[in-house]
């Protein structure tokens, strides 16, 4: 049993939250519907902790006095009949005829401050509904400044080049931010675990459609998703962002509701929400129609085809549509088993609806990485490649305008090292998703290959802006720098940031060839042991370390086992070894075999510093000239 039983409609959640929260801090037991797990008999449930708690604090909005908040209505009746009734207002809004005789209290625009008067009334108020007494044991207030421990634990780090500057001063909106934006993930209200899959895919697809206006800077998944709990000024502020779209959906076989809320995350003011009730072959549109309203509530000019562009590629097939999600949720397992889950339900939603771009797309894509992920010689490497074409030709046939349509077909491209034809299809990715963070992560790593560090670094420094959560951002400007051959640079930021935030750089393999490259190996080698025993960037690492030091039996020992594991498959990796122990003729063998089989390794081939002593001899420099790299 709860002391206080809060009543809202579920999409003011994040509004609803902070008075949660103060309540919590002066120690009464809080109940609201966000603590139901999945599974549960909701129904029951609510109606039991309705029934049991000593003040129910109904939170009046738009919504919930519209049409559309019954339940809202129902649970302020029963409280009222039990005489534990306390109304607040969170919007200024009339109250439903049989709920004006007791006074609503205003908190509308309140974030939180237990100091503001509206707040303490609704405090006097609940204590009365609980016979005058305050509870005993009141948690201390958090400050409203931001806490410089606070940032260091869970914030974006300072780079090397401003070292001393405090947390989330680097992502500060600048003068124009106010077109910046981060979707955070939609609440799954089915009550069933499952189908967070849809309510997660809903999200992506929205900040993948924001991401192709060229106006409009769209924080990256991983780091929306790390905020994901917080209040919209709190998101917004660690994110560096303007605006926050929050959401939820229900969905049953017979109606999908999809609620979406814009919030100013400078002041927690709501700029535009719409709920929508459709049959669950319309999710694709309410998914366009959130993004269009964004884009208009922003001042976007969608112009040309900004409007259109929001959908290329897409499907008006709900089971196909809802397929293709399935299938991006497969992947994010990381594992041969789902990622072959993964080609047949993506193959399935191609089955339903033969002109869905961006399955093709993604059945390329996924394709690639089975074979560079899992393949066990270089022959089922080229099976898997050759078959991913098709699907990526089709795609740009479908939509010739789709990012993802060029990104497979540049992974594919690089894959064949034809770099001239893939470095084409790179650029069109950017032009056509420039906001998207995982598309410029890929384009940063690209331009380092082709020996442009510094417009690598540029990239870097951007996906940084866009993903500063995100753990990846932080590995890909590490390894722009060791691009770049700043090896100390590349130490003193993977150290920094790790020793800031432990959270944010979890790559100590590439932190270990970075230490290897500055003369510190005993550091090295205690990098290289913390990864998989079996894992190939651990037994390079370890081969190479032991070149350095000089003990050639250990680099056999090596070699050896990584033979055993991965036959041919690894013969870059073998020719970077063989040429940092000073054999150059069996480094250049192993690269010989590597452009056999087209390993992946040599997308390298022209920034490995591993590689330099055999760099000049003519059998290496004709493969580089088979590899069209561009002027």
């Amino acid at each position: 049993m709860s002391d206080v039983f809060v009543s809202y409609k579920a999409e003011d959640r994040r509004r609803v939250k902070p008075l949660v929260q103060a309540l919590e801090a002066e120690g009464y037991s809080v109940w609201w519907d966000e603590q139901i797990g999945g599974g549960a008999q909701w129904r029951s449930t609510i109606e039991s902790e309705l029934n049991s708690a000593k003040c129910v604090i109904v939170a009046w909005s738009k919504r919930s006095v519209s049409d559309e908040g019954t339940f809202v209505q129902d649970e302020a009746t029963r409280a009222q009949q039990r005489h534990v009734y306390v109304p607040v207002l969170i919007d200024k809004v009339h109250l439903p005829l049989g709920f004006g005789e007791t006074q609503a209290l205003p908190l509308v625009g309140w974030h939180g401050n237990r100091a503001d008067p509206r707040y303490e009334a609704v405090l006097a108020a609940v204590r009365r509904c609980m016979g005058g007494k305050a509870r005993p044991h009141r948690r201390p207030v958090a400050p409203s400044g931001v806490d410089r421990r606070t940032v260091i634990a869970g914030g974006a780090v300072a780079t090397i080049a401003v070292a001393g500057i405090g947390g989330w001063t680097l992502f500060k909106p600048p003068a124009s931010a106010a077109r910046s934006i981060a979707v955070l993930p939609f609440a799954n209200l089915s009550g069933d675990p499952s189908q967070d899959y849809f309510s997660d895919g809903i999200a992506e697809e929205l900040r993948s459609a924001l991401s192709r206006l060229a106006d409009l800077k769209v924080v990256g998944r991983t780091s929306s998703e790390a905020v994901g709990k917080e209040d919209a000024e709190t998101a917004a502020k660690k994110l560096g962002v303007v605006n926050i779209l929050t959401g939820s959906v229900r969905r049953t076989p017979s109606v999908v509701r999809v609620g979406a809320q814009l919030v100013d995350g400078r002041t927690g003011l709501e700029r535009w929400s719409e709920v929508y009730d459709r049959t669950p072959g319309d999710a694709i549109k309410i998914q366009t129609d959130i993004a269009q309203n964004v884009a208009q509530a922003l001042s976007i000019a969608l112009g040309g085809n900004g409007g259109s562009s929001l959908t290329v590629g897409g499907t008006s097939n709900a089971e196909a549509h809802n397929l293709v999600l399935q299938s991006r949720q497969a992947m994010e397992q990381k594992t041969k088993e789902d990622t072959d889950r993964a080609i047949e339900l993506v193959s399935e939603a191609i089955r339903l609806d033969p002109n869905y771009a961006d399955a093709y797309a993604r059945k390329a894509i996924i394709l690639v990485r089975r074979g560079n992920g899992y393949a066990s010689n270089g022959a089922e490497l080229a099976r898997y490649r050759a078959a991913a074409i098709p699907f990526a030709k089709k795609a740009l046939s479908l939509a010739p305008t789709a990012a993802r349509g060029h990104f497979a077909l540049a992974v594919i491209y690089q894959n064949q090292f034809n770099i001239g034809a893939a470095w084409s299809e790179v650029q069109k990715v950017v032009q056509l998703a420039p906001g998207d963070a995982d598309y410029l992560s890929f384009y940063s790593y690209f331009v380092s290959r082709l020996g442009d560090q510094a417009e690598s670094m540029r990239a870097a420094d951007k996906v940084l802006e866009l993903n500063p959560l995100d753990p990846d951002s932080y590995g890909n400007k590490v390894g722009s720098l060791f691009d770049a051959r700043k090896y100390r640079e590349a130490v003193a930021f993977a150290e920094e940031t790790r020793r800031k935030s432990p959270d944010l750089f979890h790559e100590p393999l590439l932190l270990g060839i970075c230490l290897l490259m500055v003369g510190r190996l005993r550091e090295a080698q205690q990098q290289f042991a913390l990864g998989k025993p079996e894992q190939w960037e651990r037994l390079t690492g370890e081969a190479i370390a032991f070149a350095r030091a000089g003990d050639k039996a250990a680099v056999e020992q090596k070699v050896q086992r990584m033979q055993q594991i991965f036959g041919d498959a690894a013969s870059y990796q073998y020719s970077e070894i063989f040429a940092q122990t000073g054999d150059r003729q069996r480094a250049l063998a192993a690269l010989d075999s590597a452009w056999a089989i087209r390993d992946g390794g040599l997308i390298n081939i022209r920034v490995d510093p591993f590689l330099d002593p055999i760099r000049n001899e003519p059998r290496f420099q004709a493969i580089v000239k088979r590899m069209n790299f561009p002027a």
